[in-house]
């Protein structure tokens, strides 16, 4: 069994061997990337935003526009998917040969569902940050209060303490 050792560590590391001493001597991280960029051969950007169906290629199956109700289309989406479903299971029972077309509606249907879900995530994010928020100053609150009902009791301790002394 050949076994091989670890590699040399990058040259670079050499420009931080002075760091403990003066953590100034190391160079600046780089900048954050902006725009697109490739990793591992695919092409990213940094830009967060949702793309249409069209520029993916699927057909969209509920309306298009700002003022979607989403509950009602998700639900419609639901129902069809469902029925997508018996309708394979009928076909998979009867024509077994013709399920391809029964599965690629199925595909349509949850590609539009991932993607109307993908467009409330910074309505869902909001909503958790609001969330977090509220906790915190819950929190806050309840330490305040805490505070307040030990300074009280101290306060009440300093006095018995006090008139104790003066009745000796």
């Amino acid at each position: 069994m050949a076994t091989a050792t670890y590699p040399p560590p990058p040259p670079y590391y050499r420009l931080y061997k002075d760091y403990l001493q003066d953590p100034k001597s190391a160079p600046e991280p780089p900048p954050p990337i902006e725009g697109t960029y490739v990793c591992f051969g695919g092409n990213y950007t940094t830009d967060d935003v949702l793309p249409n169906l069209e520029e993916q290629g699927v057909r969209q199956l509920y309306p298009k526009g700002l003022n979607v109700d989403f509950k009602k289309e998700l639900r419609a989406l639901n129902g069809d998917l469902q029925l997508h479903i018996l309708e394979l299971a009928d076909i998979l029972i009867e024509r077994p040969s013709q399920y391809a077309r029964r599965v690629e509606e199925i595909s349509l249907v949850f590609k539009n569902l991932h993607h109307l879900l993908n467009s409330l995530r910074p309505h869902q994010a909001r909503a958790t940050l609001i969330h977090i928020l509220e906790l915190q100053i819950q929190r806050r609150k309840q330490a305040v209060e805490d505070i307040k009902r030990r300074r009280e009791e101290a306060q009440r301790l300093l006095r018995e303490s006090l008139a104790s002394l003066d009745g000796h």
